[in-house]
């Protein structure tokens, strides 16, 4: 199965996890950043992945997906939050509402990611009653953020994608991770060629 792997990055996070997903695919797939605007329509699957940006898609990222259309599309984000929370939940169902419309979404997978010290330094500045104000509970949520996306988010991220390639193999019948079908050699061609001589 050909599979491309696209992915838009800011700091890392999500290109370490596009990374993961592409190790796994076959060696006819490819992995490139949505600014090299690849042409999905060469492609069984397409992995797409972003980095959440007030709730939403990141704009290179969202106007990249808005450009799909008539594919099999398996989604993966990074954000500073918890990815069990339900504000990641949240921005994932907005970003499967942009795919759905026009393609076949075969699943997702959300990583919690290190947070842009950059936007920390903006959130410093903050009144305490705003939502991204840093309270010691946000604190708290950066620090664990900030080791993240780990080792283990790598193995789940390809886990899921392993999943997601598998569903695909049974409906449709292509080849499945890392799984290539043999070339026949010379020898073998020419022995069918003997045996079914008339």
């Amino acid at each position: 199965m050909r599979t491309l792997v696209t992915y838009s990055s800011k700091t890392g996070n999500t290109k370490k996890i596009a990374d993961a997903i592409y190790g796994i695919m076959s060696e006819r797939s490819r992995i490139a950043s949505v600014e090299e605007d690849p042409n999905f329509g060469d492609y069984d699957f397409v992995a797409a992945g972003f980095w959440v940006d007030k709730g939403l898609p990141n704009r290179k990222a969202a106007d990249y997906l808005k450009k799909v259309k008539g594919a099999k599309v398996g989604l993966f984000a990074t954000l500073g939050a918890d990815p069990d929370s339900e504000h990641a939940m949240d921005c994932m169902k907005r970003a499967s509402e942009i795919v759905r419309v026009d393609n076949n979404l075969i699943g997702h997978f959300i990583s919690q990611g290190k947070v842009d010290p950059k936007l920390i330094k903006m959130f410093e500045k903050l009144p305490p009653d705003r939502p991204h104000a840093l309270t010691p509970e946000r604190v708290a949520l950066h620090e664990r953020a900030s080791t993240h996306p780990d080792q283990e988010d790598l193995r789940n991220a390809q886990a899921k994608f392993k999943e997601m390639l598998g569903e695909l193999e049974n409906s449709s019948g292509f080849s499945s991770a890392k799984s290539i079908s043999p070339v026949p050699t010379r020898r073998a061609f020419l022995t069918r060629k003997l045996f079914t001589k008339v």
